[in-house]
């Protein structure tokens, strides 16, 4: 039987698609394929990898991707992340797949103190794991 695809999307796929990416994967691997991508490709966020690292998940092999019209069609659950992906995803026709918007505060618009960007970055990751294991623990 093959897994439901979930297709994570935000603007840029550096931050907020990759983590919930990560999350899944690391977590319910074994019960979803996952795939993210942006609107734009704005490459991986080092801040993004190491909030991860610090989270026991390795995502320094990601790749920043493009929305990919093929894996769209194909997915059984669309996610955005981002009010500007969720406004702006293309449209597609929903006979298939189930299409949520988790919004969650970008990471990389941080400003202040290294130590402030930092618990940004860990506050919206705690806030994405805990969203991505309620869907895991509802099996969606």
């Amino acid at each position: 039987m093959n897994k439901p695809l979930v297709y994570f999307l935000c603007t840029g796929n550096s931050c907020r698609s990759q983590i919930a990416d990560g999350f899944l994967k690391a977590l319910g691997g074994d019960k979803y394929e996952v795939k993210s991508a942006g609107l734009e490709a704005h490459g991986l966020n080092p801040r993004a990898v190491q909030t991860m690292k610090e989270a026991g998940i390795d995502i320094s092999n990601h790749t920043s991707d493009v929305i990919d019209s093929v894996i769209l069609k194909e997915a059984d659950y669309i996610i955005t992340l981002c009010g500007h992906a969720n406004d702006n995803c293309p449209v597609v026709r929903i006979d298939k797949a189930e299409r949520w918007h988790w919004g969650f505060d970008d990471p990389a618009k941080a400003t202040g103190t290294e130590e402030e960007i930092t618990a940004k970055f860990r506050e919206v990751r705690e806030s994405i794991k805990d969203r991505i294991e309620q869907f895991v623990k509802e099996g969606k």
